[in-house]
């Protein structure tokens, strides 16, 4: 039986925790998933339920969220990479997998190219390498409701400028994720310390996807209508990865992991246990068909 504990860690003079469920028959290295800029460490039951039986899975309140201490002013990418490669020491291992998701997917990457040796396989869904100007107003208009107590208005905003409202674009669970993904940031307005400088670090202290990657395996992930960066420039991203995966999942936007959380579970263990992907449920549209993006050579 897995069992849970929680860790607490410092990294310039930054106090923050990470949560391990430990199972003692792994077949590969710990897991550790990195969410948005304002999930926490528990936001991530399905891949307890999917990785656990297979993995040690690891979750973090790092510097800046939830429990952690806030980050110290300026540009915080560098600490963060470094409170990740902590838990890694702290772990005692000599390298996890890392499953990042949205802004969850900056942080992952870079840690990539600054420590590859530390990481064995690397997932990036929802990879948000493009913002327009337009989406940058959008959530400096989020941001600006939150500083300023309308938290209705902030959680309207943020929802709206995170899912493909397009009902001329099929999306499973639509509704349903759009009044989750609300409540969950209500729930973090109200919570949560750090929220509004989340959502402003989020604007101003991006990674840098322009520079390449190789030495990692990695898959990339995206839903077909996300609408926060399209699905075809995370394609054009992951093609500067040396040797890497890309698939585009039907009937979903950018809250993939909410919309068809079982699918991208199975395809993330698929993935960290170096089982095929072809046969993946989340490559298969209702119909049957298979609708999957990416290169044949990675089935």
């Amino acid at each position: 039986m897995a069992e849970e504990s929680i860790c607490s860690l410092s990294v310039s003079g930054v106090s923050y925790s990470y949560r391990v469920l430990r199972q003692p028959d792994r077949v590969t290295e710990p897991v550790m998933v990195l969410g948005g800029a304002l999930q926490g460490m528990y936001g991530w039951p399905q891949m307890d339920e999917h990785l656990g039986p297979f993995a040690d899975v690891v979750t973090a309140d790092l510097p800046g969220m939830g429990s952690a201490d806030p980050l110290p002013p300026g540009p915080c990418i560098g600490l963060l990479c470094a409170a990740i490669q902590r838990i890694i020491d702290d772990l005692d291992v000599p390298r996890i997998n890392l499953f990042g998701f949205s802004y969850g997917a900056g942080l992952a990457y870079t840690c990539a190219q600054r420590f590859p040796g530390r990481i064995a396989r690397l997932a990036l869904g929802g990879v948000p390498t493009h913002i327009t100007a337009t989406q940058i107003d959008h959530w400096r208009r989020a941001a600006d409701h939150l500083f300023r107590g309308e938290l209705e208005s902030f959680a309207t905003v943020s929802t709206e400028g995170l899912m493909c409202l397009d009902e001329g674009r099929h999306v499973t669970k639509r509704q349903l994720a759009y009044r989750y993904v609300r409540r969950s940031m209500l729930h973090a307005a109200r919570h949560s310390p750090h929220a509004v400088d989340s959502v402003r670090r989020a604007l101003t202290d991006r990674p840098d996807f322009s520079r390449g990657l190789s030495g990692v395996r990695t898959l990339v992930f995206s839903g077909e209508h996300d609408t926060v960066t399209s699905s075809a420039r995370q394609r054009d991203f992951a093609a500067r990865i040396h040797g890497s995966r890309f698939l585009s999942i039907p009937d979903a936007d950018h809250w993939v992991v909410l919309e068809r959380p079982l699918e991208v579970a199975d395809l993330a263990t698929r993935f960290f246990t170096d089982a095929p992907l072809s046969s993946a449920p989340c490559l298969f549209a209702a119909s049957d068909d298979v609708v999957a993006v990416g290169d044949p050579a990675y089935a």
